[in-house]
């Protein structure tokens, strides 16, 4: 397991620290810095996994010389595949605090809760936590032939499985048929659940299923899918990364074939 969320850090493990600044955050020499810099701000306690514990704060100031300043999805590539859920963590947990200043009821300032890591409203009692929005992805298979999109927001010829978030009182199963059709004009069946994935982009839950094609001609939703296609498994074309959970779904399914 990489990822372990204790009341208090592991004394049989080295510190790391996440230290963010503005839209990024800092490595040394490939990896999560082992002190915090000499001016920072509050430090919160993220959780542990096999290698080290994990602090986060915010950088104040001039970063050390030899620090070099990554995007969060460079960090997530860059770190080895247990750091992956920490650091997700972290982004997550440091999005809530910056959106969550002020309480939506009544609009008094938040307070933190002493026992976990939600808010609460000191004037009218309201409760604020992480948020946390579900989101479904289906790889889609026909035979050895995969259907793959891309959206205008991916990288220059990159395809993958399809993905959407799940609606208000919408159960998961019905947003990936729901999806499937919107977005590529497709029937499916055969749902099989693989695995999930904290992603945060800025807040997802990713949980990923293979489907079988059941009928339907493609057809890309206009503004959401650029364009959309059947590829046999020994003719695919650029697809996401490693640490991603599309990049898991497609690896699993050709191991399978």
């Amino acid at each position: 397991m990489s990822l372990n969320l204790p009341a208090s850090p592991d004394p049989q493990l080295p510190t790391q620290w996440c230290i963010f600044d503005g839209n990024g955050l800092y490595l040394l020499a490939e990896a999560l810095p082992a002190q915090a810099p000499a001016l920072h701000t509050a430090v919160r306690y993220i959780g542990h996994n096999a290698a080290a514990n994990l602090f986060a704060t915010e950088l104040v100031g001039e970063p050390p010389a030899d620090w070099q300043k990554v995007g969060l999805r460079q960090a997530l590539l860059t770190l080895s595949a247990d750091y992956t859920p920490l650091l997700a963590r972290a982004a997550q947990l440091r999005r809530f605090d910056q959106t969550h200043r002020y309480c939506g009821a009544c609009a008094a300032p938040l307070l933190a809760n002493a026992h976990d890591h939600g808010k609460h409203c000191p004037s009218c009692g309201e409760l604020y936590y992480p948020r946390l929005s579900p989101a479904m992805m289906v790889l889609i298979h026909r035979g050895n032939e995969l259907l793959l999109a891309r959206s205008p927001q991916f990288a220059p010829g990159m395809y993958s499985a399809l993905a959407g978030f799940v609606e208000a009182g919408e159960s998961v199963e019905e947003c990936v048929h729901r999806e499937a059709f919107e977005e590529v004009g497709v029937r499916v069946r055969s749902l099989r659940y693989m695995r999930s994935q904290s992603w945060p982009f800025p807040h997802s839950l990713m949980l990923a299923f293979t489907a079988e094609y059941e009928s339907g001609d493609i057809t890309p939703q206009p503004g959401e899918i650029e364009d959309a296609a059947w590829f046999h498994i020994d003719s695919l074309p650029l697809t996401p990364p490693p640490r991603s959970i599309a990049h898991f779904l497609l690896q699993d399914f050709l191991a399978g074939r």
